[in-house]
């Protein structure tokens, strides 16, 4: 969901790698030193940015959970008219659209976390893991509550509801192989998720 267009630094080159071999091997089958190999340094080298696996698995799945939620923010705030706050003015069909591409834009993009979220989540010491969890209970409830713009009528738990199961259908991409798109191409895929996302919010009007 990131918008940069600069390199990235050597820091985020380290996570993007040990995320990729961690959602491939699992935590406990990936060495320092092969996330160092795969970045171009040496293991002890690595220990330069990071105190180990530990500290790389907590960055990325509490940085995750902090750009979805920002990146939410965000589309929310624009879709409204306004900066830098949630903001009530949008038309919910506009905000909720641009909800969706952001979540498609994360489901396609950043596939290894989300298999890292699945499997190792239970591995983040007490503190990190209630931040992820909180973090997401945050960008939950900013989908629920333009759900409820949209569906006024609707229950909130319903809503909530719908929300958790639009998220099991967009993160279900890791089961695509390989963290590719399958036959269908990056375009195809984006159009059908959207396609699948909209009409499950819409089926509630039925």
């Amino acid at each position: 969901m990131s918008t940069r267009t600069d390199a990235p630094t050597r820091r985020e080159q380290i996570l993007k790698e040990a995320a990729r071999l961690f959602a491939e091997r699992g935590f406990h089958g990936v060495g320092v030193d092969e996330i160092g190999a795969a970045v171009g340094i040496s293991g002890p080298g690595l220990y330069r940015h990071f105190p180990g696996k530990d500290a790389m698995l907590a960055e990325l799945l509490v940085g995750i959970s902090e750009r979805l939620l920002e990146g939410g923010r965000r589309r929310v705030a624009e879709a409204d008219g306004t900066e830098g706050a949630e903001g009530t003015g949008g038309a919910p069909e506009e905000v909720l659209a641009s909800l969706i591409d952001g979540h498609i834009d994360f489901a396609l993009d950043d596939r290894p976390l989300i298999t890292l979220h699945d499997r190792e989540l239970d591995r983040l010491r007490d503190s990190d893991r209630k931040l992820v969890r909180q973090l997401q209970r945050q960008y939950v409830e900013l989908w629920v509550d333009v759900v409820r713009r949209l569906h006024p009528e609707l229950p909130e738990a319903q809503a909530r509801t719908a929300v958790h199961a639009v998220f099991g259908l967009l993160n279900s991409t890791p089961h695509l192989g390989s963290y590719g798109n399958g036959p269908l191409g990056r375009t195809a895929m984006e159009e059908l998720l959207r396609k699948l996302a909209h009409g499950a919010f819409a089926s509630l009007s039925a």
